[in-house]
C-alpha cells in the first residue's frame, strides 16, 4: 500500500488501540470549521454556498446539509432524506469517539465471498471478492457495483460488509476490490499501490466489463479508495466505461489532509494506520531485498508514521521527488474538473482525517456531473446515524443506493431510447 496520504485510512477493528477509544477531554471541542449541532442551516467556505444550503433544499429536513450541486434538486426524492440528519446521542458529540466506535463495534454482516486473483499488466495481482452464488442467481444484464476500500482495507471491513448487502438486497452484483497486498491480496511484486495509482482499478474495471458486457457498472469508494476512484473518473473523462459512482470520506486534498493528521488525537490514526502498514511489507519483505536507488527499506520496515513509509516507499516506487511532491500530485481535488460520470461525494465536517477545508466545492459546483453532500457529524468512516444506529448500517449507505438506483434507471432509460432511434428507420421500412 504505497503509503497513501495519511488521510486515506481505513481504520479497522485491528488497526486502532484498544485505549483509542477514551480520546483526550480536549477533543470534544470542535472548532467552527471541524463539527457543528446540526441544527439549522450551515455556512463552509464561499457566500455562494452558504446560499446553496440556506436556500437549496428548501425541505427542512436537509436544512442542516450543506448541499452543492446541479442536480442537488434530485435529493428532494430520496426517502432517506426526508428526516434530519441525527447522529446517535452520546457518539455523534465527538469526531473521535465516533470514528472509533464505528471502527471496532459496528456490526459485521456474515456473506460469503469467493475470490478471484486477477494478474495485471506488470506481473502484480489484486484479489476481487465476489458474493458466492450471484452467478446462478442474478440476471446476466443486473448492474454490477465495485466496492474500494481504503487504506489497508479489504473485504472484511464492516462499512463494505454493510453496502454490499444493501446493494444485493437491491438485486445488484456486488465485488469487492482488495488493492495489492490488503485483505491478504497477493503481491507479487515489489510494488504495492498508492494514492496516484489508477492502473489497477482501470484493468478491474475493465475485466469487470468484459465478464459482464450487458451490465452497467458502478463504482464505491472510501477513503483513499475514494481518492482513487475520483482520479480515476478524471483520467478516464468522457471514455469512462463507469456508468456512475459514489465518493466518501475522500481526503481530496491531500497536502492539507497530511497537516492536519499530525495534530492532536490524529497522531492515534497515524500511530495506527502506519503499524498496519508495516505489518503488510514485512509480509513481503523478500521481494524489496536490494532494491537501490532513493528507496530507504530500513524507513519503511521501521515506519511509526505514514509519512515515513510514504517517504521511504511509496513516492520512490511510483516516482516522485519527495513526500509533498507525491501528496500534491496524487490529491483528486485536481481531478474533480475533468469528472464526466454522475458522481456523489459524501463528507462529514468534522472529519478528523478527511479535512473539510480541503473539499474543492467550487470544482465541484461548477462541474454538472458533481453532487456533493456534506454531514455536519460524521467522522471518519462513522456515520452512526439513521435507523440502524449505532451497531448497523452508517446513515450513508441509503443514500448512496438511492443516488445509485436513480442513476441507473436513467442510464437503461437512456439505453432504450437510443435502441429505440436505431431500430426506428428499420420498423418503418418494414411497415411501408
Amino acid at each position: 500500500m504505497a503509503a497513501t496520504a495519511p488521510t486515506l485510512s481505513s481504520l479497522s477493528r485491528s488497526s486502532l488501540p484498544r485505549q483509542a477509544l477514551h480520546p483526550p477531554m480536549a477533543a470534544a471541542s470542535y472548532s467552527s470549521s471541524g463539527s457543528g449541532s446540526g441544527s439549522g442551516a450551515r455556512a463552509y467556505g464561499s457566500g455562494d454556498a452558504l446560499r446553496l444550503q440556506v436556500q437549496e433544499p428548501s425541505d427542512a429536513s436537509m436544512s442542516s446539509l450543506e448541499i452543492i450541486g446541479a442536480r442537488r434538486a434530485i435529493l428532494s426524492r430520496f426517502e432517506s432524506l426526508r428526516r434530519p440528519y441525527k447522529p446517535f446521542p452520546l457518539l455523534g458529540w465527538n469526531r473521535h469517539v465516533e470514528t472509533i466506535f464505528a471502527a471496532f463495534f459496528r456490526s459485521q454482516p456474515a456473506v460469503p465471498l469467493r475470490r478471484q486473483c486477477l494478474r495485471t499488466r506488470d506481473d502484480g495481482a489484486v484479489a476481487l471478492d465476489w458474493v458466492v452464488g450471484d452467478d446462478r442467481q442474478l440476471p446476466p444484464d443486473s448492474p454490477v457495483l465495485i466496492l474500494l476500500p481504503g487504506l489497508t482495507g479489504g473485504s472484511d471491513d464492516t462499512y463494505v460488509r454493510h453496502m454490499l448487502v444493501r446493494a444485493r438486497s437491491k438485486g445488484w452484483r456486488v465485488v469487492v476490490f482488495n488493492s495489492r497486498g490488503c485483505a491478504n491480496s497477493p503481491i507479487t511484486t515489489p510494488q504495492f499501490y498508492s494514492a496516484s495509482f489508477t492502473e489497477d482499478l482501470c484493468q478491474v474495471v475493465s475485466h469487470v466489463s468484459t465478464r459482464y458486457p450487458k451490465s452497467k457498472i458502478y463504482a464505491v469508494g472510501w477513503s483513499l479508495g475514494a481518492n482513487i476512484l475520483v482520479r480515476y473518473l478524471g483520467e478516464e473523462s468522457q471514455n469512462c466505461p463507469l456508468s456512475g459512482a459514489v465518493s466518501l470520506c475522500n481526503p481530496f486534498n491531500l497536502v492539507i489532509a497530511d497537516e492536519d493528521f499530525h495534530k492532536g488525537f490524529n497522531n492515534v490514526y497515524d500511530k495506527a494506520l502506519a503499524r498496519a502498514l508495516r505489518e503488510i511489507f514485512k509480509k513481503h519483505e523478500l521481494l524489496f531485498e536490494g532494491l537501490g536507488g532513493e528507496y530507504n527499506i530500513l524507513m519503511t520496515a521501521n515506519a511509526r508514521s505514514v509519512r515515513e513509509f510514504d517517504e521511504g516507499l511509496t513516492r520512490v516506487s511510483f516516482g516522485f521527488k519527495s513526500v509533498d511532491d507525491y501528496y500534491f500530485n496524487s490529491s483528486s481535488s485536481s481531478s474533480i474538473g475533468c469528472v464526466r460520470t454522475p458522481l456523489l461525494c459524501i463528507q462529514a465536517a468534522n472529519d478528523p482525517i478527511a479535512p473539510s477545508r480541503g473539499i474543492p466545492r467550487e470544482e465541484i459546483k461548477e462541474n454538472p456531473n458533481c453532487l456533493l453532500i456534506v454531514t455536519p457529524q460524521g467522522g471518519h468512516l462513522g456515520w452512526v446515524a439513521g435507523d440502524e444506529a449505532p451497531f448497523g448500517a452508517p446513515w450513508t449507505d441509503p443514500v448512496v443506493m438511492e443516488f445509485l438506483e436513480y442513476v441507473n434507471e436513467e442510464n437503461v432509460q437512456k439505453t432504450d431510447e437510443l435502441d429505440g432511434s436505431q431500430q426506428s428507420p428499420s420498423s418503418v421500412s418494414i411497415r411501408v
